[in-house]
């Protein structure tokens, strides 16, 4: 057994794991944070994506020994538990989610993934690499959320929620939560 410390969601916690207990399995089943998804356990779907340190990740693929000292942010902690995160309300508006299995990877990747496309980083679809700012085009909404699959099809209400999300005054509550 191994200890480690992780900040999850904004608490301190203490876990004695075995060094090969998956960062989903010590969320899931030692915390109790079932909001995090089990899709495929191969890092294929995204449905099991978190934020480390504001980077996403597939929690599937992590070992949870690699992430002694970092702070976890899983759906739980998306928004301030009084109101819903900016993306949370987006997808109800846009209907970015039918079956709901991959709603909390899509979210916590589309969280990512704005703060990512706001520090300037170009995607395999980014025309001027050189560019001072990237437009967040739908093609660039969809290029950067591929790693996240949903078997329903709510594609087109996931791309315009995060549009949405990311403009206007919608868009500097995202990117303020991001940071």
């Amino acid at each position: 057994m191994v200890e480690i410390r992780m900040r999850v969601n904004g608490v301190m916690e203490a876990l004695d794991l075995e060094p090969r207990v998956s960062l989903l399995d010590a969320l899931r089943e030692h915390l109790g944070l079932t909001g995090t998804k089990k899709g495929c356990d191969q890092g294929a779907c995204g449905a099991c994506t978190v934020l480390v340190d504001g980077e996403r990740i597939n929690s599937c693929l992590a070992l949870a020994v690699q992430y002694d000292g970092r702070e976890i942010t899983t759906i739980e902690g998306v928004g301030d538990g009084e109101r819903a995160h900016p993306l949370q309300s987006a997808f109800v508006r846009h209907d970015g989610f039918q079956c709901g299995y991959c709603t909390s990877g899509q979210i916590c990747s589309a969280i990512g993934m704005l703060a990512e496309h706001g520090s300037g980083a170009p995607s395999a679809v980014t025309e001027h690499l050189s560019a001072d700012t990237i437009e967040l085009s739908d093609a660039e909404i969809r290029e950067r959320m591929s790693g996240n699959l949903c078997r329903c099809g709510a594609y087109n209400g996931i791309v315009g929620a995060i549009r949405e999300a990311a403009s206007g005054e919608a868009g500097r509550d995202v990117m303020e939560a991001v940071r």
